[in-house]
């Protein structure tokens, strides 16, 4: 249709301005309807479905003509901070930057695909979710139970206008430990405590992971490894009679996740009362770890064939996953950096919002 870069630019920013407006931050994640209407408004001629998938889970399909690859971008975003120098939920320009929330994570890319759709005329599917930062992925769940008919899935995250084909996957933890109360002074306090148990483990999981650091997949080096919580016990002299952990680590897509939960497991040495994992997402690829490098270069494969720029792996999870898992050819791709994501006064540069709203335009035409 033959719009100039610094029409279109306006075009996204004029979007990006109202995505922003509205508040859609999860938690709470109390986002109402009225971005979906917004944004249904501005895709005359695709076919637009409506889904709620309940505690606030909301999908926009807008599909025109038929397409064979669907474009996903969240329109969730982390809560606000005190740190916000303005208000977070007013776009500002400034130093060639558009700062707001969820401009970089990742309504940009929102605005760039309706900028996008209205400068074109061909096949296109997007999906718009709204569940992504509260690990809970009813969106990505329910369109890919529906027999949806798509082979390849484009998914909005802060990659710098560069095709990510690898990342790792996530996992996290919960851990209990029972010990017997007591008093601290009593011979048996070293082994009857729970946060003794709890330390004992940890050390052994420290060097589990140690172990793993030889360990390599496209450009990706080592298993990542947290332990963000430790509670428990009562005072200085009292046996801790219960101790829980809370522990997450980040697998290569070569990494079989259920192997080191028995390992992790295995650390307790027989002092778990419990052991639950409570959140799991896939690595990129995200099919069976045997076929993980084949599945990577079917996704090279796709960046090549749209001419898009081929980035590094990177550690930060993203649904991506999802699709590769359910067998489609899944890619990151988006404007910004992720060193901005979720930060006060978080931005996206105007060139890579030109940049990246360009590239949509080209593939889409």
């Amino acid at each position: 249709m033959g719009v100039s870069g610094d029409l279109l630019l306006s075009r996204v920013l004029g979007h990006l301005e109202k995505l922003v407006s509205f508040d859609t931050r999860n938690p709470p994640r109390a986002i109402g309807t009225g971005i979906f209407a917004y944004i249904q408004a501005q895709l005359p001629g695709f076919r637009c479905t409506l889904q709620d998938h309940g505690d606030g889970a909301i999908s926009l399909l807008a599909v025109r003509g038929r397409p064979t690859r669907v474009f996903n971008v969240h329109l969730d975003t982390v809560p606000s901070s005190p740190a916000w120098s303005a208000d977070p939920f007013t776009l500002r320009i400034e130093n060639q930057r558009a700062v707001g929330l969820g401009a970089c994570d990742i309504k940009a890319a929102a605005a760039g695909l309706i900028a996008a759709a209205n400068a074109t005329g061909g096949d296109a599917a997007f999906l718009f979710s709204s569940d992504e930062e509260a690990n809970d992925p009813r969106c990505i769940a329910a369109f890919l139970a529906a027999g949806h008919g798509y082979a390849e899935a484009i998914v909005a995250e802060p990659t710098r206008c560069e095709a990510v084909l690898a990342h790792r996957g996530i996992s996290s933890v919960l851990l209990r430990f029972k010990g017997e109360a007591g008093h601290a002074s009593g011979a048996g306090a070293l082994q009857a405590s729970a946060l003794h148990q709890a330390v004992r483990w940890g050390a052994r999981a420290l060097d589990l992971v140690e172990g793993e650091s030889h360990l390599r997949f496209g450009g990706l080096t080592g298993l990542r490894f947290n332990i963000g919580k430790v509670e428990g016990g009562i005072k200085a002299n009292v046996i801790a009679p219960e101790a829980e952990v809370r522990f997450g680590f980040r697998p290569l897509p070569s990494q079989d996740v259920d192997d080191l939960h028995t390992r992790f497991g295995a650390c307790a040495e027989g002092a778990l009362e419990r052991y639950e994992e409570t959140f799991r997402g896939p690595s990129l690829p995200g099919g069976d770890v045997a076929t993980a490098e084949e599945q990577r270069l079917r996704a090279r494969d796709l960046a090549d064939e749209l001419q898009l720029p081929i980035g590094n792996a990177v550690d930060f999870w993203t649904e991506a996953s999802l699709f590769s898992r359910a067998g489609m050819t899944a890619i990151v791709y988006g404007p910004g950096d992720i060193a901005q994501a979720h930060c006060a006064d978080e931005w996206v540069s105007l060139r890579q919002l030109r940049n990246y709203t360009e590239s949509i335009v080209r593939i889409l035409q």
